[in-house]
């Protein structure tokens, strides 16, 4: 690390990556002169836990406080000024104006190194009734107060989420553990955008199963509004919906407005512009956390990803390299995220199947339902894993799981196989933990990647669960039973315990697709077909199971 000389570093912003860069700058240069300016009442707090503290899960509001502005002079000397407001940066001079939004004084404070940390502001929609006084978004810690206390005091019985992302998924479960009866609306045709709609569906009826209305591909056009309080909202579709409180949780947008007004580069998706140290195009100030572009992982072009991790990690590298002109460089994010929905974990990391379609990336993906540890051992519960690849590199792309134990050690592993770009053979070959309590001798890591395998081999070629069956001769190989439950209209039935003497059923001239509950069995009975002389045959991955739920219309 580079000798320490005394420099005056300006902080714009706390929260995880102003307060993340003004401790590690502390911590690699004693002699630095340190202010960190916070528009808001608190530095640095625990953001992702205000859904659960409105929820009363977490019930010590304390607990929140990740660091005070004593504790920041105390132990690491940094003069944190809390509602104090950046208005513009003067580059030349090198100069903050500021608002004291206590006193209404303004002030110029100069500086020799600035990081920017001035994160994203909620998107509100200009509709009718949007400034009711029950119409809520959930940025800070204020705003989680208000929330609280407007529920309390007027005992809400029901309430509207608009927005199916993670905010509005973990206020829809927070609002349901309060009692109050909740409906959710999203713009998309799916909740969780950023998934494969088939793994958005499992999530959509552990929705419904706990009485929560979802309302898809409908906007909200009107909240409706008597006195100064919303008492219902109205949709696009038609649908009325009456509430006693309006969550907006439609998305964020960042806040660049002070470094593009300085003339600071803005990048191709809106975000700061920003190298590998976090220095944006003037080499003197640096940015992080929602409001800059980062560098894709598996994309390797710059991309917004606004989540606590990339923000708290980028916030420590500019801190050191603003005071030392020193740091590892950063490490391309690829987007790992979690959230909790009632008793499902929904996890994903890289590239979703449509995001590399977006993308233009090459890509094929198979979906595998083992148990997320050895099913003798009590307590075993289905992991639904789906795997994104390049069929042409078989570099592993991506990766999403649903399930209710076990998927965050599965996104956990192939977060880091993407990091290293690691191929399906890679994580085929993974020497992972495994004791019967915790997983099994061929862990959902590895069976995914086995299934990719087999489809890159052509042992068994995979036809994706969206994909149209209609040209396909369809071979289901469940039991009778499975068959009488739900089939497809047009199929031929022969369990895999019975296809060794009933191949002369199938016709050899058309291609085939195997199907099973999950795929297994089909893989199986594709082995079979291809070494009996069928020429084309693939196999639907994930089976009847995921195609319910990715293609639900062929069996309603």
């Amino acid at each position: 690390m580079a000798e320490t000389v005394p420099v005056k570093l300006i902080i714009v912003g706390g929260v995880a990556g102003g307060a993340s860069a003004a401790a590690r700058a502390r911590r690699c240069n004693e002699a630095a002169e340190i202010i960190l300016f916070e528009k808001d009442e608190y530095v640095s707090f625990a953001n992702c836990g205000l859904p659960y503290y409105i929820g009363e899960e977490i019930i010590e509001r304390e607990k929140l406080l990740v660091a005070t502005p004593e504790l920041f002079k105390q132990r690491f000397n940094i003069d944190v000024r809390t509602k104090h407001l950046v208005q513009s940066i003067n580059l030349d001079r090198k100069t903050v104006a500021v608002l004291n939004r206590v006193t209404g004084e303004t002030f110029e404070e100069s500086w020799d190194l600035l990081i920017l940390s001035p994160g994203a502001a909620p998107i509100v929609p200009p509709l009718p009734g949007i400034d009711a006084e029950n119409v809520f978004t959930l940025r800070n810690l204020n705003d989680a107060d208000t929330i609280k206390n407007y529920i309390k005091q007027n005992q809400c019985k029901s309430a509207v989420v608009v927005g199916a992302g993670f905010i509005g998924l973990e206020m829809v479960e927070q609002l349901h553990r309060l009692n109050i009866s909740t409906e959710l609306v999203e713009l998309q045709q799916q909740v969780l955008p950023p998934l494969d709609p088939e793994m958005a569906h499992l999530i959509q009826d552990e929705l419904t199963s706990h009485g929560v209305n979802v309302h898809l591909g409908t906007a909200l056009e009107k909240i409706t509004v008597e006195d100064t309080s919303a008492v219902g909202v109205e949709l696009g579709n038609g649908t009325s919906i009456n509430a006693d409180l309006v969550i907006l949780g439609i998305g964020v947008a960042p806040a660049i407005a002070l470094a593009k007004d300085a003339g600071i580069e803005i990048g191709n998706f809106g975000g700061i512009a920003v190298n590998e140290y976090m220095q944006t195009s003037h080499p003197d100030v640096y940015a992080v956390g929602d409001a800059v572009e980062y560098r894709h992982g598996v994309l390797n072009h710059p991309l917004r990803i606004p989540l606590a991790g990339p923000a708290n990690r980028a916030g420590r590298i500019a801190g050191q390299h603003a005071v030392t002109s020193n740091a590892d460089p950063m490490v391309s994010p690829v987007g790992t995220a979690i959230v909790r929905i009632f008793g499902l974990t929904v996890a994903m990391t890289g590239l979703s199947k449509k995001f590399a379609e977006k993308a233009k990336r090459t890509s094929r993906s198979v979906i595998v339902v083992p148990k997320h540890h050895a099913g003798y051992f009590p307590g075993a519960e289905s992991l639904f894993l789906k795997l994104t690849y390049d069929p042409e590199t078989e570099q592993v792309l991506g990766a999403q799981a649903v399930g209710r134990e076990g998927v965050d050690k599965r996104i956990d592993v192939i977060a880091t196989t993407l990091k290293f770009r690691g191929t399906i053979r890679d994580l085929a070959g993974l020497d992972l933990a495994y004791a019967p309590p915790f997983g099994s001798a061929k862990d959902p890591v590895h069976m995914a990647a086995f299934v990719a395998g087999n489809d890159l081999d052509s042992l068994a070629s995979i036809v994706e669960v969206d994909a149209d069956l209609s040209e396909f001769q369809i071979v289901d190989v469940r039991s009778l039973k499975e068959v009488e439950t739900f089939r497809f209209p047009e199929m031929t039935h022969i369990p895999v315990d019975e296809l060794r003497q009933r191949l002369h059923e199938l016709d050899p001239t058309l291609p085939i697709v195997t199907v099973c509950h999950t795929g297994l069995r089909a893989y199986v009975a594709a082995r079979i077909l291809k070494q009996s002389g069928f020429k084309n045959v693939q196999n639907l991955t994930g089976g009847m199971l995921m195609q319910r739920h990715a293609r639900p219309e062929l069996f309603s």
